[in-house]
């Protein structure tokens, strides 16, 4: 075979690699959407609940159940407000919530929008209940101009609350670990 018919061979091969590796990259990334309506129930902030399926709000990060801030030198219950605020939105009729995805805890990541069409998930960051987690930073901009909830004052972000829980769970099963080693229970 002669050097030019073995660059062609080689060329074609190589186009025909390709080929295979972007049809197979396009096969990977046809994921099925998933789209849920109903009567949504909000365990917190950035979590809702349907039947046995759960839910992630996609893009936000709101404050934990038990998460306190801090507002003209006095605390307020942030996780619990930011909760209840989501539960209002969710109960207007025709929320409809999809995704095609899935978290490490295996719920479904999800943008909702309200029966007129709202974003819920940019309405949580707008009203300064969620901060942008990669997707809503322009809403996120606007809530701390006006300094609306969590940017009125002070907060933890909850991704801080949630790691801090972990140290001092993990710190506690030590030395809980610990005390039965050396006879301390």
């Amino acid at each position: 075979m002669t050097r030019g018919l073995r660059l062609i061979r080689d060329g074609v091969t190589a186009f025909a690699l390709l080929v295979l590796l972007a049809l197979i990259a396009a096969k990977i990334n046809d994921r099925a959407t998933i789209q849920r309506v109903g009567a949504f129930h909000a365990a917190d902030g950035d979590s809702l609940t349907l039947g046995g399926e759960r839910f992630r709000l996609e893009g936000i990060d709101a404050p934990e159940i038990n998460q306190s801030c801090e507002r003209a030198g006095k605390a307020w219950a942030c996780g619990r407000v930011a909760r209840e605020a989501l539960q209002e939105m969710v109960l207007a009729s025709g929320t409809l919530c999809q995704g095609d995805r899935r978290d490490r805890y295996d719920r479904l990541l999800v943008v909702c929008r309200s029966g007129t069409g709202g974003d819920i998930n940019a309405g949580m960051v707008r009203r300064g209940l969620a901060v942008s987690y990669g997707g809503y930073g322009k809403e996120e901009i606007e809530a701390r101009a006006a300094k609306a909830g969590l940017w009125a004052g002070t907060f933890e972000r909850p991704r801080d609350v949630r790691d801090h829980a972990r140290q001092e769970s993990s710190y506690g099963e030590a030395l809980r670990f610990l005390g039965r080693i050396v006879g301390w229970e």
